[in-house]
């Protein structure tokens, strides 16, 4: 018999972020799938009741917490070992957690310590025959692999965008305090402050409706023989800014940089979709200038409506590769679009 283990950190209000309550669907899910499994929830953070209690109508038969002004942030080796005390504390064979930055760091180190198995960036998972299965993509996202294991404790970090966001009705949630105490070498590392930029300068916003792509023609000479990347930037700025989208790139735009080659000052590496970038889960994407080839289209697979605007009819995106392709300048288009974006 299974002891399922859901394992999550608050957030600096105290709510579970967005990956976590996806998440959390997947746990639910998979107890559900394996009878005679128990399910238990471990919440690590400050304060973490009011998180308690949105979690209250989800079924689970127990709640554990670590809490405290300690685990407000994110340290390594407060975390390591408040997942190590709920997951000795819960008894849990598997463990599921969602895939934030704070575990990615943390529960590795928390699997060495509980001698368990870990995979990382889960893509799904699903109950066959009794026995838990899940799936991972390997080989920039090209081959899916799915794999199952008997190794206990099992750590699973799920990517965002697997499972919908769980909802259920708020109640009152009794939470057993996991003891911990710490060591001064443990608590040495502070968070002393956050620099972050401004909500207009933030260009990757993963949970964004849009993910608005651009590519090297914005930076090519235009119909007058020119180039016109200032205007381009202010376009792609505006459309970011109406629309609340993410912005990506294909590899050839964040490269040019080293080419010589003019660029978008707000560009680089990060931005990159693609075959040697990454894989995004936006609900609708809009691409504009890009060719469309395969490469590029390796980070859309997870994009649910894609669409495409390019003065070339015959191009990458109109072979079957895009739902809706606009044969139309994307100057023009951008434009347009956000002109009606700025009138609501």
């Amino acid at each position: 018999m299974e002891k399922i283990l859901y394992l999550a950190h608050v957030d600096p209000n105290g709510a579970l972020p967005k990956v976590a309550l996806e998440a959390l669907n997947g746990a639910l899910q998979t107890a559900k799938g394996m009878p005679g499994s128990t399910l238990v929830i471990g919440l690590i953070g400050e304060n973490i009741q009011a998180a308690a209690d949105s979690l209250a109508a989800c079924g689970a038969s127990k709640i554990f917490g670590v809490s405290g002004k300690d685990f407000g942030m994110a340290r390594y080796a407060t975390d390591v070992k408040a997942a190590e005390a709920i997951a000795k504390a819960a008894a849990a064979t598997i463990i599921i957690a969602p895939a934030t930055s704070r575990f990615a760091r943390a529960l590795p180190g928390a699997a060495f310590r509980l001698k368990a198995a870990i995979d990382t960036h889960v893509s799904g998972m699903t109950v066959t025959g009794g026995a838990l299965q899940v799936q991972r993509w390997y080989y920039r996202q090209r081959m899916v692999a799915t794999l199952s294991r008997t190794a206990r404790p099992w750590i699973l970090v799920v990517d965002s965008g697997v499972f919908p966001v769980w909802q259920g009705t708020k109640g009152s949630a009794k939470v057993e305090a996991v003891a911990l105490t710490l060591t001064d070498k443990e608590k040495r590392t502070q968070v002393t402050g956050v620099q972050a930029p401004s909500a207009d300068a933030q260009t990757i916003r993963p949970d964004a409706a849009v993910l608005f792509v651009a590519g090297a023609g914005w930076t090519k000479k235009q119909a007058d023989g020119q180039t016109h990347v200032k205007d381009a930037e202010q376009l792609i700025l505006g459309f970011l800014k109406n629309a609340k989208a993410s912005l990506g790139s294909s590899k050839s735009l964040v490269d040019q940089g080293s080419e010589g080659e003019q660029v978008l000052s707000f560009m680089s590496h990060l931005n990159q979709v693609g075959q040697t970038g990454s894989t995004p889960r936006h609900p609708k994407g809009f691409s504009t200038c890009c060719h469309g080839e395969e490469p590029h289209v390796v980070g859309w697979r997870f994009i649910n409506e894609r669409r495409a605007v390019n003065i070339d009819a015959n191009c990458g995106w109109a072979q079957g590769k895009a739902d809706v392709l606009y044969v139309a300048d994307a100057f023009a288009v951008v434009a347009k679009v956000n002109e009606l974006l700025a009138k609501g």
